[in-house]
């Protein structure tokens, strides 16, 4: 993989500009002092040459071991390559806790890289996910030797698009990924507690203990945290990367998939720094890519499909020729190049684009119809772009005790058990609680590239529940793939801040954000929406009390009704391409 990666790199830099291949020096455990005393350690890859090189720097949760091979094919095209291990994950010193010091430890590390003798005092941050937050979290707090942050497959909000969406909880992101980093927390504690002395008086001694184990939730107390705010309160806020784009002095290459868990995040950052960034300079210099990868490998298949071998991406190719021209001045193409690149499904092609959203979309309405029974996908709902005007509403039983099962979409992070990507569909579409509606087969390509939405006129039995949307691509075979997918916990419907009980009975007008694709519905394809109240496990079951279910068993069956007539046009908002 890494001659692959060089080789690429060198097709695309001409042979006038083409960096000198240099021998490499490691050191390995580097030590840094955090402004409150901690060490944190890291392994340092460089040219072993005199002189001052570029930094590239990542900060990790994963294990610093793990970033050798890049390291060494990095610094031998002229980087300083630095990857260090976060406060309380393998060898840096200090107790775990996602995102709580990012910011100010990202700050030292960074000045601290910068003042390093065979550093030039450029610092380029990289690497995917939580490590994407810890590029984020870092930049919002401005370090002045920060040049640029490319930040892989990672969110712009650790509340909204990271632990909850819409307002329900990311359950099985958040269980299997909090499980998954208890590993190396139960090791530390393992090693740091188990003494024999404390066992030598236990008889019989068939039930000596063998190791001093901590308990289940002392191994992440942040759960327990997340769980006890579901509103996007001060404890969120304070982390909140869209609430302090104005202090990101620097450009971001965001690089996303369209079956990514934070691909709403990916989006929301490119956006939201070209229009808010602190400098002039920064808010130009935004990218943004996106692919038709989930949280990754970028290997082109995601699900039951492969979307072929233009697909494949190499993000350290990408970013290394990025950082190229961004910190070395290399003259490579990038600064001419479009600062978006999307690959356009259905077509199975990669475009460069102005900006996004793409200013020739026409937001289009398609709205909900049916007589009544949208139910399954043998329904009678279907979706077009005239207003309905007397029809019967549509209605459903959400039994929390059953739910719609997830398959495939836009997942994290134990691909093994439940994998992301795409899945037909059909087998929930045949379930009652789901309603299903299509629109006639297209005679003609349609593409549809940009923000999706829903805005549904809705009510319930419930005091509270949840409403979920997926926009689906049905193939002439039936196939039906999933493309993008949203949630709304009705207490948050007006706020993310402020829940609000919902009055049994009464209609609401409901906005569902369903996120972003980039699809072409190829001649003879049908588009479908499914409207349902559930996404198991994916997100938490709502338990139509009014309760979560971090802290309740007791649930109740909820009777939901999606209403579109003249006075409530249910309807999906599609950014139709010419």
């Amino acid at each position: 993989m890494i001659c692959v990666r060089i080789a690429c790199l060198l097709l695309l830099v001409s042979p006038a500009v083409a960096a000198e291949h240099y021998e490499v020096t490691t050191e390995r455990g580097a030590t840094m002092k955090t402004r409150d005393g901690l060490t944190l350690r890291a392994d340092i890859y460089r040219p072993k040459t005199k002189g001052q090189f570029p930094v590239l720097l990542q900060r990790t949760p994963y294990n610093k071991a793990g970033a050798s091979g890049f390291g060494m094919s990095a610094a031998a095209e002229g980087y300083v390559v630095i990857v260090q291990d976060v406060r309380g994950r393998f060898t840096s010193d200090g107790d775990w806790y996602p995102f709580k010091y990012e910011s100010e430890d990202g700050y030292d590390t960074v000045e601290w890289a910068a003042a390093l003798p065979y550093s030039n005092g450029k610092v380029g941050m990289f690497g995917g996910s939580y490590v994407g937050a810890t590029q984020m979290l870092a930049a919002i707090s401005s370090p002045p030797h920060l040049a640029g942050v490319f930040a892989v497959v990672t969110a712009s909000n650790y509340h909204d698009g990271w632990t909850y969406q819409g307002g329900a909880f990311e359950q099985w992101f958040n269980e299997s990924w909090t499980s998954g980093l208890a590993q190396d927390t139960l090791d530390r504690s393992i090693r740091q507690s188990t003494n024999a002395l404390k066992g030598i008086w236990k008889l019989p001694l068939t039930e000596y203990p063998l190791l001093d184990l901590p308990s289940a939730a002392s191994l992440a107390p942040y759960f327990a945290e997340w769980l006890r705010h579901p509103d996007y309160d001060d404890y969120w806020k304070r982390l909140s990367i869209e609430d302090h784009y104005a202090k990101i002095q620097v450009p971001l290459y965001g690089v996303g998939g369209w079956y990514d868990i934070f691909q709403g995040g990916t989006v929301r950052n490119y956006v939201g720094l070209k229009a808010h960034a602190a400098t002039e300079a920064a808010r130009r210099g935004q990218r943004l890519m996106i692919g038709p990868w989930y949280h990754g490998p970028f290997d082109g298949k995601a699900g039951d499909l492969d979307f072929g071998s233009s697909a494949k991406g190499d993000s350290d190719a990408d970013m290394l020729r990025w950082y190229d021209h961004l910190l070395k001045g290399i003259q490579n193409g990038v600064e001419h190049e479009r600062p978006v690149r999307i690959f356009v499904m259905g077509k199975n092609v990669w475009r460069d684009e102005d900006d996004w959203p793409l200013a020739r979309a026409r937001q289009t309405r398609y709205y909900l119809h049916s007589r009544g029974g949208a139910n399954t996908r043998s329904g009678d709902g279907t979706l077009s772009i005239t207003a309905p005007q007397s029809e019967h509403a549509d209605a459903f039983t959400y039994d929390p005790a059953s739910p719609v099962p997830t398959r495939g979409g836009n997942l994290c992070c134990d691909n093994d058990h439940l994998p992301s990507g795409a899945f037909d569909q059909r087998s929930n579409e045949e379930r009652p609680d789901v309603l299903v509606y299509t629109t006639p087969a297209f005679s003609g390509d349609f593409e549809v590239t940009g923000p999706i939405a829903v805005e549904l006129y809705a009510g319930s039995s419930a005091v509270d529940t949840d409403f979920t949307a997926k926009l689906v691509d049905v193939w002439p075979n039936g196939f039906a793939q999933n493309l993008t997918e949203g949630i709304l916990r009705a207490r948050y419907r007006n706020s993310p801040s402020r829940p609000e009980p919902m009055k049994p009975g009464e209609i609401y007008k409901l906005h569902i954000d369903v996120w972003n694709t980039s699809n072409v519905f190829l001649a003879g394809h049908q588009l479908r929406l499914e409207i349902s109240s559930s996404n198991f496990p994916r997100f938490d079951r709502n338990l139509n009390t009014g309760e979560n279910a971090g802290v309740s068993r007791s649930m109740v069956k909820a009777q939901n009704t999606i209403y579109h007539d003249a006075q409530h046009l249910s309807a999906l908002i599609l950014p139709v391409i010419p």
